[in-house]
Formats: C-alpha cells, structure tokens, sequence
C-alpha cells in the first residue's frame, strides 16, 4: 500500500482552493451581522459579534497556511525535490486542519469556531480534494512512517527542504551551530537562576551582525530582509527564546527609524544599532492600557530644547540594560486619542541588577515571569526624566502611533520566527526523550499515542514556518503584508504552545520537575499568544481587513 496519495499537489492544490472558496462564501455573511448602514464595519456591532468575527480571522488564516504549503509543495515537485517525507508532512497537515475547518476550529482551549457559525452553508468545504485528504492523508500509516522519519533524521525533517536559497541555509547551518553550541547547553540554567544572558554572548552576537540584520548597508547594516531575521531568530530562539528575542528591540527601534526618522537621526543611530554599541528597548505599554494605545497617558512637556516626562510604563523588556528607549508619549494633552502621540529616541545609562535605572528621572524594578528570561521585564517611571527635543522621531509631534504601527509587519513575522524556533525545539526534545525513554520493554516512540504526538508537531511546525516565510518575502519584496505577518504569528503562537504541551505529555511527570527543559519551554511558549498582539486582538485586526475590503 501506497502511503503518498496520487497526484498529491493536485489535491493539496484543490483542498487549498475549497478552504479559500468558503472563506469568500462566508465573508459577506459575517460582514452583514457587524455592517453598518454605510457598508462599513460597525465597531459596536463587531464587538458583540467577537467569536464569530475573531473565528473568520481564525479561518482566513488556515485557509492562507493551506494555499502556502501546496504552493510550496508544487515548487518542490516541479524542482524534483518532493520527497516522501515533505509529502507526508503534507498530506498530515491537510488532513487535519481539513478536519478541523469542516468540525471547528479551536480557537484556544475553551473556545471553538465552526462553519455554522459564519454562513448557512459550508459547500466548499465538501470539496472532493479535502473529503480524500480527510479520509486518507492522515492515517495511522501516515503518521508512523513521519515517526520513522523523525528518528532517522532526529528531527530535521522539518528543516530540510523548507524552501530557503543557498545563502540563507548557510545562515541557518551557521546560526544553528552558535546555538547549539553557545545557547541551548546553558539556557536552562539561565532560566532556572533567572540571570541575564551573558553579555559576552551579546557582544559576540552584535560581531556576527544579529543587530544589524535588516539595516541598510549604507548606514552600517547587513541589509539581508526579513526572510534572513526569520532564520536568525528562529535558529537562536530553537536555542533559548531569551536569545532569540535579544534583536527584536533592535529590529523595532531600527524599523522606526527608518521609516520615520530624520536623515540625521538615521545617520546618527541606525549604525550604533548595527555595531550593537547600543542596545535599545521599546517602551510602549503602560499599567493600563494594554493593547488600547489611544489610552496612553505618559506625558512630555516640551521646555526649550528638551521634553520631560512623566508618567509611568510596564512590560518593557531588556530596560535595565539598553542604552537607549523607542518611547512613546502623549506631546498633546488635549488629545486622548492617537493623534497627541510622539515617538522619542530617549537616551539612557545602563544599569545592573544591583542598580536597574540610575539615569536622573528614572526609577523601577523587575517583574517576575515565569518564562521568557534572560532580559527581565520591568516597570519603570519617570518624573521629569529629560530627553533632547532633537530626539523626537521624524521632528514632527502627534506621528507616534503612525511610526509605530510601520513596524507591527516585521515584529509580527519576527515573534513568529520566534514561535517556530520554540516549537523545533519542543521538537527535538520531545522527540529526544521518546526515544531513550523505555517503557514496557521498549522505546515510548513506538507507541502510536507518543509517535502521533510528534508527527503533528513536525507536520504544524512545517506548515507554519512556510507562512511565516511568505509573510517575510512579501516585506522583502516591498509588499504589504499586515494581513500575512499577523495569521503566521497567530498560528505561529498556537503551534508553539501545542508543541511545547505535548513535549511535556510525553516527558510524563518527569515534565513537570523544573529540571527538565520541556517546563522552560511550556513557560516560555506561553507568552508568544500574548505580546505583539494577543491572539484576540491579532485574530480581530485579520479579519477586520477582510471584513473592510482590505483597507
């Protein structure tokens, strides 16, 4: 028996065609219970209708994993490099995802979205391509021989093939190395102690051009995209999500200057990011206003040259140690929306443990997590702290919430770089204790409930990264791409927290005993559905844009 369907692009092909079909069926049917008498989306409207215009996001996004990994699929075959594990990883995912489309899916533990909830019929989804899919691309066979597959190749299925050039797979080799190596010995005792990283670790980092990734050449960056960071953060995040992260506050606060900054400012600071001679850090959120910026309150007050601030923040990553703040504050008390927002590239002195925040106007302490270390989170707040009126991003006042939304695309697709380099990693060591763990006279791999397990985890993480890579190269290519950057780093997020989950499952209750990596890697997972837009709102701002015509 043949385990690879015949004409399997085709059908992949078709199965994406029907989950792209019922998302248009449904689209002007969710749009008619949240629209107003002007055709556009009424907010009020759409608040009470939340599970129903959060599960079209949920679908539209599973729907667009499906198109890029047939597409992916069919760029193989046509290079001769569809081998039968691509196939069966494939096969695996569309047939459950398939399933879930047509039964529900689970927006998280609690909360599930079927087809009945978003139109009156689901005839697309009864398309022959996805019913043989169902039915027979994910059988117990399928699922055993990616099992055999995993063990033979201890886990780089997932990373073979997976459509990167030769530059960017010398990348991954070379970061993967450093890693492995430099990160993922250490991690856990970093973790468990809860010390920063080592900054003879950020120095060498800052060496190999991790800060400098996505700059411009011409002011002192490597200027490689998007896709590069993808690799890069996901190969150190495979390591330690705490490495992993250590460029996001640089890629943010390069992405705002870029984008909104003066040719002086770019000048100025884009190449001391680059060298790594300065860290930043992002100081946006505050006690609380979460994801309601237009709440924000931290007010600065211009005075001859400089702006002083007051008010107070939280949830800021790496502050102690950055040198300098991406901070966004309210120039217009007047205002209380966006419009009175500003973006300041406040300078500061870098602390310690001992002594966090030294500059003049500065205070705070560390909040404590009990994942994603490495950087320590903190509150901070400030009275009278002073920043240069030249350090106002872009020389104009109220573009704040403009600058900072331009950078929402890269962090997005980066978190979700971030999720799949957690998710290899629950992977590997899942995978790892499978095999050596032995029970009943044999390896606990050879059980189907275990080797399923894996299977899946191999067949999401697949399919999730080749989302994640489409979203990079349409930024690369100059593209719009809110709409792909925010499904990878919603799907990313759930297949991490699966994946992790289950690592842990089959680590039974030696799991659960904080010497194990698999609980730093559950804690770790936990956060990604929750900064740079929860999965609630990320689900919300999908399908908002195609519920708005795309606007």
């Amino acid at each position: 028996m043949t385990l690879i369907l015949p004409g399997l692009t085709a059908l992949l092909s078709g199965a994406a065609d029907a989950a792209a079909a019922f998302v248009a069926h449904a689209q002007p049917q969710v749009k008619a219970r949240i629209a107003a008498p002007d055709g556009k989306v009424d907010r009020v409207a759409a608040d009470v209708e939340q599970h129903i215009v959060h599960g079209f996001g949920w679908y539209a996004s599973y729907a667009e994993l499906l198109r890029e990994v047939a597409t992916w699929a069919a760029a193989l075959e046509q290079d001769g490099e569809f081998t039968e594990v691509e196939a069966l990883l494939a096969q695996l995912l569309f047939a459950e995802y398939g399933a879930q489309m047509r039964g529900g899916i689970a927006m998280n533990q609690g909360e599930v979205i079927r087809p009945a909830d978003l139109c009156d019929d689901a005839d697309a989804l009864d398309a022959p391509a996805l019913t043989r899919l169902i039915r027979e691309g994910g059988t117990q066979e399928v699922k055993t021989a990616i099992a055999r597959h995993l063990i033979d190749a201890r886990g780089r299925v997932t990373l073979e093939n997976c459509g990167l050039d030769e530059t960017l797979t010398l990348i991954r080799d070379q970061f993967f190395a450093l890693s492995n190596d430099k990160v993922a010995p250490h991690a856990h005792e970093w973790h468990l102690k809860d010390e920063l990283i080592p900054i003879e670790l950020v120095d060498e980092l800052g060496e190999m051009g991790v800060f400098a990734m996505t700059i411009p050449e011409e002011f002192g960056g490597l200027g490689m995209g998007k896709t590069a960071m993808c690799v890069v953060s996901e190969e150190l995040s495979r390591g330690w999500i705490g490495v992993g992260s250590l460029a996001t506050r640089s890629e943010i606060a390069a992405e705002l200057i870029l984008t909104g900054g003066t040719l002086e400012q770019k000048q100025h600071w884009l190449p001391q990011i680059a060298s790594a001679a300065i860290l930043p850090t992002a100081v946006f959120t505050e006690p609380d206003t979460g994801s309601d910026l237009g709440s924000l309150r931290t007010r600065a007050t211009r005075t001859g040259e400089e702006y002083s601030i007051s008010g107070n923040k939280t949830w800021i990553t790496h502050a102690a140690r950055a040198d300098v703040m991406t901070l966004l504050v309210r120039t217009n008390p007047e205002t209380r929306n966006h419009s009175g927002l500003s973006m300041l590239i406040a300078p500061k002195m870098r602390g310690d443990e001992a002594n966090p925040f030294p500059s003049p106007g500065m205070s705070g302490g560390e909040i404590g997590v009990i994942g994603y270390r490495g950087m320590k989170e903190y509150e901070i707040g400030f009275d009278d702290f002073r920043v240069p009126a030249a350090n106002l991003l872009g020389g104009v006042e109220g573009q704040g919430f403009k600058q900072l939304m331009a950078t929402f695309e890269s962090a997005r697709i980066q978190t979700a770089a971030r999720a799949i380099g957690v998710a290899q990693a629950s992977l590997d060591v899942g995978l790892a204790y499978a095999i050596d763990r032995k029970q009943f006279g044999r390896a606990i791999i050879e059980f189907p409930r275990v080797a399923n397990k894996l299977a899946m985890m191999a067949a999401e993480i697949m399919g999730a990264r080749q989302l994640t890579y489409f979203a990079a190269r349409r930024k690369d290519e100059g593209k719009r791409c809110d709409l792909e950057a925010g499904m990878a780093k919603l799907i990313g997020a759930r297949v991490a927290w699966a994946a992790a989950d289950n690592a842990l499952q089959i680590h039974g209750g030696n799991g659960f005993a904080m010497e194990y990596a698999v609980s730093r890697l559950l804690a770790d997972a936990r956060i990604l559905n929750i900064f740079e837009g929860a999965g609630e709102i990320q689900a919300q701002v999908i399908a908002r844009r195609l519920l708005d015509g795309g606007n």
